[in-house]
């Protein structure tokens, strides 16, 4: 079921992984929930993968969570629902989670809908690159829930306070355009797949191990004190000297010729 739901197609360094329910907009599934996860495992293990692109099959990236299909098995939702002491995340929440502690930038890309969980997912990728008339929402509020799937962290994160919240309390329906303008999309193109191939380009001419080094760095340090981040650069800049990507990288710098990176060595 997990393998149906969810497809990875990895081509050299680029993992490619959809959603695959496309007559059902790709709505969430436990199988969506249960591949989510093993792709992410998938990916973090293989050390030759440098970037993600996350979509859905068919006309729209994910319309939300499936209540027809979750809802009627209630034991299921209540095990689901139940937090990982270790990680504090549940079955609902890390799957998506998940993506942010990937060691690589995940760029998610999205036509028509994204609403519900849908949103939630791609808030969880590194970059969000849209189409113009893709529709946004953080639907929860029109069903008298909240948002319970991680997309609140990254959510405040992009945007201030009082946006938040209007799109949170409303359920409001936006556009691809205003996703860039609110700043919940990075990017807008009639075909956004170009501009996610084009930021990978530049991903893949620096070291795997800076890059993942410092979605880390970036992740941890948004919302931590001073010397809690002043702390984890030097702690990640140590782990950068030894690196064996980083002597490629200098090497290449002085002779102004391009790298040949190895493998990752740096993961979460």
């Amino acid at each position: 079921m997990a393998e149906q739901h969810v497809v990875t197609e990895i081509e050299g360094p680029i993992a490619h992984v959809w959603l695959n329910r496309p007559e059902k907009l790709n709505g969430i599934t436990f199988g969506v929930l249960d591949g989510l996860m093993e792709a992410a495992d998938r990916i973090e293990a293989d050390p030759n993968v440098r970037a993600v692109i996350l979509e859905g099959r068919g006309p729209s990236f994910c319309a939300g969570l499936d209540f027809g299909s979750v809802m009627t098995d209630k034991k299921k939702v209540t095990k689901y629902f139940l937090p990982n002491p270790l990680k504090g995340t549940n079955r609902f929440q890390q799957p998506l989670w998940a993506w942010r502690e990937l060691s690589v930038p995940v760029i998610a890309v999205t036509r028509g809908h994204v609403f519900g969980g849908g949103i939630q997912l791609a808030l969880a990728a590194d970059f969000r690159f849209t189409s113009p008339d893709c529709q946004w929402s953080i639907l929860e509020a029109k069903w008298g829930l909240v948002p319970d799937m991680s997309g609140t962290v990254a959510l405040s994160e992009l945007v201030g306070a009082d946006l938040a919240k209007r799109l949170v309390m409303t359920g409001e329906v936006f556009s691809g355009e205003q996703a860039v303008e609110y700043g919940i999309a990075s990017g807008v193109a009639e075909d956004p797949t170009k501009p996610a191939l084009e930021l990978i380009d530049q991903i893949l001419a620096r070291s795997p191990d800076s890059v993942a080094a410092s979605k880390k760095l970036l992740n941890e340090t948004r919302r931590a004190q001073p010397r809690r981040a002043f702390k984890l650069e030097r702690q990640l800049q140590k782990a950068m000297f030894k690196a064996p990507n980083t002597a490629v990288a200098r090497k290449a710098g002085m002779a102004k010729t391009d790298p040949e990176f190895g493998p990752r060595t740096f993961g979460r």
